[in-house]
Parts: structure tokens; sequence; C-alpha cells
């Protein structure tokens, strides 16, 4: 699959300038960046797109090279497998281009921009994200709740406090010093380049652990189940998610911890069905109700208990709403659905005898009444229906 023109990733013209370009790549990352699209791996590969475009159109000599060969100009700046995070030069950037986010895209690119080496080696052995499911009842959705559900992680070894050493020393790695990075030379088409890529070695730590401990085995942690406390707001929605930050598995030596992803379940309901922030129920009624008129007894989901009054003439469908009765949105109760009830007249299948002998007299009335069918009429009933029922 061939790529796609660099200009054409970031949306901007080929005489564009610095700041154009900066602010074009600024948009495409903060709508692609995975926290925003957890588990989506178009957006993942779109965010790299655009990285690998801003890597090339904002440095005045690749964007020459592109300008005049397209991308066979700049393809040997990059490795064999093509543009890495660990191509990207540009992490001094992040706090002009992304504001209070730079520590957020920071750990894609293996930390830099000025950070400790301690810092650094933190974000590199960052914990792993984990993600829950969390079923929750209608009842629950409407008035929030608190919920503690038991997980295993990987938290820190106690035995060698994090360190995955035995002994508790480290070596610095003499393949690159210390420092976690190393230069390679490439012959291009253009002549010799360097990039430079993580040490194979250290894994970018720029530390060997000569004597790793006997519990953890160099990981710095270990097999631990707990309890977690999930607040979960009124109003949240099938589909949604709770990021708890830290609090997923710690990271190998003392790393930081990843996050806990709470993906949204609503379980079914007896009495309703969710519509955004509506709530609708079907609710039987009979002959004489809808004939005579009356009342029915609706419970909502805060346990009140509302007469909803039927007119005379209630045909099957009529809709009747509780105005502010239904779901919250998130963080802002003072915003609430509404309850809709849709009424159908219920034929009685078991009757007795003298039931049958009042029906039997109201049916000499039956032809007082225009019963033949009306296109209209059997239109608009099944569109209720099938509104109703998909």
């Amino acid at each position: 699959m061939s790529k796609r023109d660099y200009y054409e990733v970031l949306g901007v013209e080929k005489n564009a300038d610095e700041s154009t370009i900066k602010n074009a790549y600024r948009k495409l990352a903060m709508k692609y960046h995975p926290d925003k699209n957890p588990d989506n791996k178009d957006a993942e590969e779109k965010f790299k797109e655009a990285a690998e475009a801003y890597e090339v159109l904002s440095d005045s000599d690749k964007k020459a090279k592109y300008d005049q060969f397209g991308h066979a100009g700049v393809d040997g700046q990059f490795g064999s497998g093509g543009f890495n995070w660990s191509d990207f030069t540009h992490t001094a950037d992040f706090s002009d281009i992304f504001g209070g986010f730079e520590s957020i895209f920071g750990s894609f690119f293996g930390g830099g921009g000025g950070r400790s080496s301690h810092s650094r080696t933190e974000q590199l052995n960052k914990g792993e994200d984990l993600r829950i499911e969390l079923s929750l009842t209608l009842k629950e959705i409407f008035s929030g709740v608190t919920k503690t559900v038991k997980i295993s992680t990987k938290d820190t070894c106690e035995k060698c406090k994090g360190s995955g050493s035995k002994d508790g020393k480290t070596a610095t790695c003499t393949q690159c010093n210390g420092q976690g990075q190393i230069r390679q030379v490439r012959q291009s088409f253009f002549g010799n380049m360097q990039t430079i890529v993580t040490c194979p070695s250290c894994n970018g730590e720029g530390k060997i652990i000569e004597k790793k401990c006997d519990e953890c085995h160099g990981d710095g942690r270990i097999n631990k189940t707990k309890d977690i406390k999930i607040k979960v707001p009124a109003g949240i929605a099938e589909g949604q998610y709770i990021r708890m930050r830290g609090e997923g598995n710690k990271g190998r030596r003392n790393g930081v911890s990843g996050d806990i992803l709470v993906m949204i379940r609503e379980k079914d309901d007896d009495t309703f069905i969710r519509d955004g922030n509506n709530l609708i129920s079907e609710h039987p009624i009979s002959f004489s109700t809808a004939a005579l008129g009356g009342e029915i007894l609706v419970t909502t989901l805060a346990d009140e208990k509302l007469k909803v009054k039927i007119p005379k003439g209630t045909q099957t469908g009529k809709i009747f709403k509780l105005r502010g009765k239904g779901l919250p949105e998130v963080n802002n109760e003072r915003y609430r659905g509404d309850i809709i009830i849709r009424v159908t007249v219920v034929t009685p299948t078991n009757i007795s005898s003298e039931e049958a002998k009042l029906y039997e007299k109201l049916k000499e009335f039956d032809t007082k009444h225009d019963l033949s069918p009306k296109k209209s009429f059997w239109e608009k009933l099944g569109t209720r229906l099938n509104d109703f029922f998909l």
C-alpha cells in the first residue's frame, strides 16, 4: 500500500509556513491520540502517520528532499521498517505544540525533552494499561454508584523494592555508556545517515542488573490481587469508559504505573428501554380503560409512583411523557431526559362466562362504529411499533 502525500496527511498546501504545519499537526495529534481513542488501531495509525508527516515537513532539509524526490527522498531517514517513534526528533517542541499535554505525548517517544534519566527510565518502563468491564443496572446508572471490584495486577516486588536487583546494585550499560540511546549510521542514496535508537542492551534504561532478584527475576514486580473502588457518575452510557490513572500494572523496575480502563455495560431492565437520556416503557391498559378513560401508575427509577391520566378513546400506541423523570446528563444532573410511556390495549385471553355475556352485548354496538381498516392508521401504527421494537 502506497504512502499518502505528507501535505495531504496534514491538510496543508505545499507553500505552508512552519506555523501552519505545526498547527495542522497539533489538531491531528490531539484528534487521533490513543488516549482519546482506546483500542482503535485506525486512530493509532493516523496518529503515527501525522507524526511522520510532521517530522519531514517541519525540517527544511527533509522537506526540500521530499519536495524534489517524494517519499524516495526521505525513506533513508528512517529504518528499514519505515518511520518509528525513535525517528521523531521534535520532542523539544512538545510544550509549544501540545501545551500541557507534553507529558502525555512524551511516553510515545521514549522520554527526552529535558527529562532526567530517572524520568526517562520510568517512562520506558511504564506499566501496562488494564481493561475491565463493569455491568450496571439502569437504576445504578440513574443515581450513580461506587463499585468495589477485585482485580489482578502487577505490583512492586517487596523483596527488591522494585529494583529487580538481588543486592540493589546496577551497572552502567557499556554499550550506551548510561545514555539509553545509541547512534546508528546507515548508508542511503544521499550518503551516510545518522539516527538515534534505543540501546538494545539495556532497553533504554542506561543500566544493567547483574544479579536479578530471586522473587521477581529482575522484573521488579510480582502478581497481586487488589480491590479498587470505581466511582460511576450518574447518566453514563453503554460503550463509554472511565480511565483510572495510575491504577494499572506497575511499571518494570519502579516504572510509572499504567491505567485502568473501565468499560461500561448496561444490563437489560424489566421495565424500561434506554434511548439516550430518555426511558421508554410499554404499558398495557384494558379495553374499558381505553374506552372510558382512567389512570395508570408508573414507577420511576427513583421509586416514585406517578399517576398518568388516560383520556377516553385512547388507542394502542398513544404516547404519554413524564418530563424530567428520565436519566441525567453525565456531570450535569440539572438536565434529565423523559419517561416515554406507550400504551397497548390488551385483549383478554381467558374470560369467564359472565364476561363473555357482557362482550356479546357489546358486539351489538360494533355495527355503529366504523371498524374498516384505513391505510393511514396502519401506517402510523406500524411506524410506532417498529420504532419501539427495533
